[in-house]
């Protein structure tokens, strides 16, 4: 996009920490500020968004022209409301929270779903350009205009991009993955094995420890790799069973979306640990009741994280071919192919961008 001068304060919502900051020409212009939430009750948590976006104000060189943030459902987003939350307890009944900070600030708020402006964000500055800039600077081509984000964290969240234009569907729920069946415990939804929860989980079930004396995941991730003291056993099975459930969990989103994933959130960290997994789980074939075996998916799946891989991935297929009846030569990749890999940006940074053009956007009144 062209020069904007506009500012626009930004929020991205987590069930642990709230990120406060403010953006401008697609760059955040003033030191993002923290606040942890987690267990605060409704009234303080209220106030303390409004004293942070005040003090995220006196901070600009010049009035914003509204605020844009994320924030976990369920919500009906377009009104501003915030429903029942799961991470955040303290919200329920119906919170207008659009509305209150619309009355105080005097200008437009906009409110999306964290997963889904975190996806919006990585199509405009992040995964999906950088891959883009790689086929153009390689002669290919090929070009990606679809990108799946998901974020791994203190829940499990996605969003969908389709040639620049964010994904809502009719009740503002597209995307929302965390709701798609287990693949190891059928009787839960993937979130409960696909989070920070699910690892701390699995790690007190193996290790035999109980749940209020576990470890970080961070150190889980630790002790894994043996860098920490731990049950190494424990926590590499902690990490297999996100990267198995985060497999089928792909595979089905892959299948109906067919672009770039962008993986985010705080045990994005671990990726080193879990993608190769997850790659591995994605390139088992399945089987028809003769025996026979076939693809998983209908695309060849890449790991972008993984040097030789991301190669691979950018050179395809391409070939020269005629066009019939004529003697013009034209590029052709002719391989199906899907590549999975970490965010470029912070989970916080991608969002805040995405939520920076979706404000523009709706201020000039486009989609």
């Amino acid at each position: 996009m062209k020069k904007e001068n506009r500012i626009v304060m930004t929020l991205d919502a987590g069930g642990t920490n709230f990120v406060f900051s403010a953006y401008q020409d697609l760059k955040g212009i003033v030191e993002p500020i923290s606040v942890p939430v987690k267990g605060m009750a409704l009234q303080p948590l209220l106030k303390a968004v409004i004293t942070q976006f005040r003090h995220i104000e006196t901070l600009l060189p010049e009035p914003p022209v509204a605020i844009s943030f994320g924030f976990p459902g369920p919500c009906d987003y377009p009104a501003g409301i915030v429903g029942d939350l799961e991470n955040l307890p303290c919200f329920r009944g119906g919170v207008a929270l659009g509305p209150m900070l619309e009355d105080e600030f005097k200008i437009p708020v906009f409110i999306n779903n964290d997963a889904d402006l975190f996806a919006y964000g990585e199509s405009i500055k992040g995964l999906l350009p950088a891959i883009n800039r790689e086929f153009e600077k390689a002669g290919s081509p090929k070009r990606y205009y679809n990108l799946f984000g998901v974020t791994l964290g203190t829940g499990f969240g996605g969003g969908i991009v389709s040639h620049n234009q964010l994904a809502w569907g009719d009740n503002a729920v597209s995307g929302e993955i965390n709701r798609i069946t287990n693949k190891l415990y059928p009787d839960y939804s993937v979130e409960e094995s696909v989070s920070i929860k699910g690892v701390r989980r699995v790690y007190a079930r193996e290790a035999g420890i109980a749940f209020d004396e576990l470890p970080e995941p961070k150190d889980i991730y630790e002790i894994a790799i043996g860098e920490r003291e731990g049950n190494k056993t424990a926590a590499l099975r902690a990490f297999d069973e996100l990267a198995i459930v985060l497999a089928q969990s792909l595979t089905d989103s892959i299948t109906l979306i067919d672009g770039i994933v962008a993986i985010g959130g705080g045990l994005a960290n671990a990726s080193k640990l879990f993608l190769p997994k997850v790659l591995e789980e994605l390139r088992k074939p399945y089987k028809t009741p003769s025996g026979n075996q076939f693809s998983r998916l209908e695309l060849e799946v890449f790991n972008l994280d993984d040097e030789k891989e991301r190669a691979e991935f950018i050179k395809g297929d391409v070939r020269e071919i005629t066009v019939p009846f004529n003697d013009r030569k034209i590029l052709y990749d002719a391989q199906k192919r899907v590549g999975i890999g970490r965010a470029v940006m912070r989970t916080h940074e991608a969002s805040s961008v995405g939520a920076y053009v979706f404000a523009l956007n709706k201020l000039d009144g486009k989609r």
